[in-house]
């Protein structure tokens, strides 16, 4: 699973259109948020939703970080012009936040919510399943407060009705215990059947059947996009706060968000000796831990990966994409390629070597000029096919180049490139 964070807005979109469905009808959102940015205004925004000027709002920043309030980016309960003001004053304005300093571009508005009680819940995957942690005392403090979280374990093969939520919800009222046991299951089946990663709401409340998300933070899987784009609407992905897209990442957004297909690329160290293109969200994450592991992090310059059966065109411009960056400047020390995979389940290996051997020939005389070593380890249909035209292409192109089927354990391939660079890490 490749989990990657949302915005508020969206996550609350989302959250607006699914919930009464899951919910079976016991429970609606309104879903009154609007997203102010440098490329759309309040003004323009309450030409749409005439309620941002009549309702009291809440208005902060929507930009993959929390403690939002102690960094004075939330304004509660204000009127529209006092929105308004505030709004002009934060926008394009830079701040830290951690480590991480960056302009402020967007901005969630929603309804204010007078609670009365507030709660915390979080939906969280691991390997067997996904964890449900729950507190009657939700807030700003929740950290410090985690001895006051219980939590229950949902195996991946059980239905969230067949589980019994009776270990969180002891702490509750008497009076709300069954309407949150409907509430916390609505919003796991939405959870687990839209395919987050990550879904937390803190806090949160509920009255007369209406759900009230105070603060949601989320995470999507985005490689289940293929399955999800109708749910999900036009979510985004935005990048990191502080962090600023590449041209070429960019490009490979956008790519991406054309493809029914799965490309993502992520630049680490454009000065890294270490360049990958990995088939398959797992695969990447364990060739980049694999060259971690083997002391290298430092110089692998990019993370990413290509899925989902991508055509020979899609693969060729993630291919050439990727040769680009890594032959822009030489290094006295050599550099590795490594193309890798596990054992594809649908994807054809063949038709997207195809892909890669036309980027390759592309590239060849650059790769052959800094000496680049090209690794590669691959299986899944067709794989003898793909494997045999990519070794021809080498031999005919004068590369580098060593290849292996599936009979080479995906770790052991990097570790026989590690070894192939000069000066180590």
């Amino acid at each position: 699973m490749a989990q990657r964070g949302i915005r508020e807005y969206d996550a609350k979109k989302i959250l607006a259109k699914h919930i009464e469905r899951f919910s079976n009808g016991k429970f609606t959102y309104q879903g009154k948020v609007a997203l102010v940015t440098q490329d759309k205004c309040i003004e323009a925004e309450s030409d749409e939703k005439p309620w941002l000027k009549t309702d009291k709002l809440t208005v902060k920043s929507d930009q993959l970080f929390g403690k939002r309030g102690k960094h004075g980016l939330i304004l509660v309960g204000a009127t529209y012009e006092e929105a308004k003001k505030w709004l002009e004053e934060k926008m394009n304005s830079t701040v830290e936040v951690g480590k991480s300093r960056g302009k402020l571009t967007h901005f969630l508005i929603q309804s204010f919510m007078e609670v009365d009680k507030e709660y915390y819940l979080a939906f969280t995957g691991h390997r067997d399943g996904d964890y449900i942690h729950f507190s009657t005392e939700g807030g700003v403090d929740i950290e410090a407060n985690w001895d006051k979280v219980t939590t229950v374990n949902v195996p991946i093969d059980a239905k969230i009705e067949d589980v019994d939520l009776t270990p969180i919800l002891n702490a509750a009222r008497d009076a709300d215990m069954e309407t949150l046991r409907d509430l916390i299951t609505a919003l796991f089946r939405l959870y687990r059947e839209l395919h987050f990663g990550f879904l937390e709401f803190n806090p949160f409340s509920f009255t007369d059947g209406e759900f009230l998300p105070v603060d949601t933070v989320a995470r999507l899987d985005d490689t289940a996009h293929f399955l999800c784009s109708e749910e999900w609407g036009d979510t985004e992905f935005p990048a990191p706060f502080g962090r600023e897209l590449r041209q070429e990442e960019q490009y490979i957004k956008k790519l991406d968000e054309k493809s029914g297909s799965s490309l993502k690329l992520t630049m680490l160290n454009p000065q890294g000796r270490v360049w990958t293109m990995v088939a398959g969200g797992g695969a990447s994450v364990i060739y980049a831990d694999t060259v971690v592991d083997l002391g290298f992090g430092g110089e692998l310059a990019n993370y990413g990966e290509y899925s989902g059966d991508p055509s020979t065109g899609e693969t060729y411009e993630y291919a050439k994409t990727i040769l680009d960056l890594m032959t822009r400047a030489k290094s006295e020390n050599g550099k590795i390629f490594i193309i890798g995979g596990g054992i594809a389940n649908f994807t054809d290996v063949a038709k997207t070597f195809d892909g890669i051997i036309m980027a390759l020939e592309d590239y060849a005389e650059k790769l052959k000029e800094q000496g680049i070593g090209i690794y590669i380890r691959r299986g899944g249909p067709n794989y003898e096919v793909g494997l045999a035209k990519i070794r021809a292409a080498g031999e005919r192109l004068g590369l580098d180049m060593a290849v292996h089927g599936p009979d080479m354990h995906m770790t052991k391939v990097v570790s026989i490139a590690l070894k192939n660079l000069k000066g180590g890490a």
